[in-house]
């Protein structure tokens, strides 16, 4: 185990392994309401400008807040990426063709994978995270931001 520094009473952060340096441009903090809000809750993917540390051709993150009643404006269709959808409060539908799964409780989830169609509704107010790879364009529906 390497040696931790010690902290001054009071002194900012906590100690950290001696060994450990930062990195300049390699960590970024962040509010995921505020980042998110003008890319339909999207905080991390392709459609982030190329040198910003969120911009990635492998996955995706989303941070959906949805007012009940929310509904993805148009299903999914020829999905190319797999999805991982949990549930962090309300209750929340997935549809599938053929079947419907409902998010109830707290870290309830739901992965599906590439070429399953998919649509949503949020049946109460609900927060969601949704994870997606690879990072591919194609999916936004036009003239809204980009949607799970």
């Amino acid at each position: 185990m390497p040696p931790r520094r010690r902290a001054r009473p009071g002194a900012g952060p906590p100690p950290y392994p001696a060994n450990v340096r930062a990195v300049d441009g390699a960590i970024y903090v962040g509010n995921a309401n505020k980042d998110g809000a003008g890319d339909g809750g999207w905080i991390l993917g392709h459609f982030r400008p190329e040198g910003d540390l969120r911009h990635s051709g492998d996955v995706e993150i989303k941070w959906g807040v949805h007012a009940r009643g929310d509904r993805r404006a148009e299903w999914v269709r020829g999905e190319r990426r797999t999805a991982l959808l949990v549930l962090i409060s309300g209750r929340f539908r997935l549809e599938f063709p053929g079947r419907d799964v409902v998010l109830r409780e707290q870290g309830d989830y739901v992965l599906w994978g590439r070429g399953v169609d998919h649509s949503w509704y949020a049946e109460e107010d609900s927060v969601v995270l949704t994870v997606r790879w690879p990072s591919v364009p194609g999916y936004k529906v036009p003239g809204r931001p980009e949607q799970a």
